[in-house]
């Protein structure tokens, strides 16, 4: 196959690709996700996150994650995960995680994700919603 050829069909790709429906990946109205404006931080290191959650019509498993990040915005850390139930009515979530010597009280910034795993084979994420706000961790 010439340079020519594979040029052609990886235009082809991109103009393909790029005239797809963009409503199946922006997120929907009734799906969303929220985050308290306060953090628990326990002596021991163990952070806990909360807030709630929404969505409908999920094929596959579907996700509350939440990262915390304090300082260095490069720089975050997974805080558990929840099982969520998309039936359409709102839901708390509860994240937790033990990481000693990582977090101190004072000001944080959370990122929280409603994520799908989709798709026949390997399940790929389908992301429902996303949001980020800026917390305060509290002593427990």
């Amino acid at each position: 196959m010439s340079v020519r050829q594979v040029f052609g069909l990886a235009l082809g790709a991109a103009l393909f690709l790029s005239a797809a429906p963009a409503a199946s990946a922006a997120p929907r109205p009734y799906d969303r996700v929220t985050v308290d404006p306060i953090g628990r931080l326990r002596a021991d290191g163990t952070v806990t996150l909360s807030g709630t959650y929404r969505c409908h019509r999920a094929r596959g498993p579907v996700f509350v994650s939440s990262s915390l990040s304090q300082g260095d915005p490069r720089v975050a850390h997974g805080i558990g995960g929840t099982l969520a139930v998309c039936d359409g009515a709102r839901h708390r979530w509860i994240n937790a995680e033990t990481r000693p010597d990582t977090y101190r009280l004072g000001r944080a910034h959370v990122r929280a994700t409603l994520m799908e795993l989709r798709g026949p084979g390997i399940p790929l994420p389908h992301f429902h919603a996303k949001r980020d706000r800026n917390i305060r961790l509290v002593a427990r």
